[in-house]
């Protein structure tokens, strides 16, 4: 049986103690799982990644990570700060949040260096990586030359040359071609197979199936109201409908005004 990685108990944040984030939030996660967070705008997709990365802390309840009661002041502590941070790698849903050295190659080298990897190495990595990506060609650019899907592809870059034993993805794929979309699906995928841990959360609903073992749905009350195999949420139309994860598209045919479902998508 896997090991947790991850527990959330009845999780409850307010973002400035007034704005509820997550509202009795249950989840685990296990090592080597593929899962995906989905749910509407506002449910608080971004916010449990957040929390899963230690960037902030449960009002009430608790999450455990690697053994340990996640709280600031275990976050303070430099010893298990620093394998922490080697463990679990975040790519933000805005990658400009991310990308902040003069050129692509100091940004994917920065978080080594900071965990104190030899030079050497880290240049290797930062060949090997860049190869797999298929971004040799923006090493030398500056971040904010590049377009959103490039910058998408060196923000995962940054995590993979930190080796971590965990990916936390917020939308990876939002606003991205389908080349793109393909090519960072396939890099979760492989990086799973070679055990690693994948945490994504997004309202791409095309993706779902592909990127995850068990989905678990945030609804409007803030807290996961289902959990299951992507297919079986992916094929309840009425739950998607409920939860806002499908739109409905109107068109013209034969003189006649026809609605259908559609699958929330950023690529078609």
């Amino acid at each position: 049986m896997a090991k947790p990685l991850f527990e959330l108990k009845d999780v409850y944040f307010s973002y400035m103690g007034k704005f509820p984030a997550l509202c009795g939030v249950n989840l685990t996660i296990e090592e080597g799982a593929k899962v995906c967070v989905i749910g509407a705008n506002g449910t608080g997709k971004s916010t449990i990644l957040n929390m899963l990365d230690g960037l902030i802390f449960a009002g009430s309840g608790s999450m455990k990570a690697f053994d340990r009661n996640i709280t600031s002041g275990v976050m303070s502590e430099p010893g298990f700060s620093r394998v922490f941070r080697k463990s679990v790698g975040f790519v933000f849903q805005n990658p400009d949040a991310q990308l902040f050295c003069p050129s692509v190659k100091e940004d994917i080298m920065f978080g080594p260096l900071q965990l104190g990897v030899q030079l050497d190495k880290i240049k290797k990595g930062v060949d090997i990586i860049a190869n797999r990506l298929k971004i040799n060609n923006l090493l030398n650019r500056q971040p904010h030359q590049l377009s959103i899907g490039e910058k998408k592809k060196v923000s995962i870059a940054c995590v993979m040359a930190v080796e971590p034993d965990v990916f936390l993805l917020d939308e990876p794929t939002a606003g991205l071609d389908p080349a793109t979309t393909r090519d960072i699906i396939d890099i979760l995928l492989e990086e799973n197979m070679a055990g690693k841990t994948i945490v994504t959360a997004t309202h791409d609903m095309h993706i779902v199936g592909e990127i995850s073992d068990i989905a678990h749905v945030l609804g409007r009350n803030k807290k996961i109201i289902r959990s299951a195999v992507p297919d079986e949420i992916l094929l309840d139309c009425e739950f998607l409908k409920d939860n806002n994860l499908v739109h409905v598209h109107r068109h013209m045919h034969d003189g006649r005004i026809h609605a259908h479902p559609h699958l929330h998508t950023e690529h078609h």
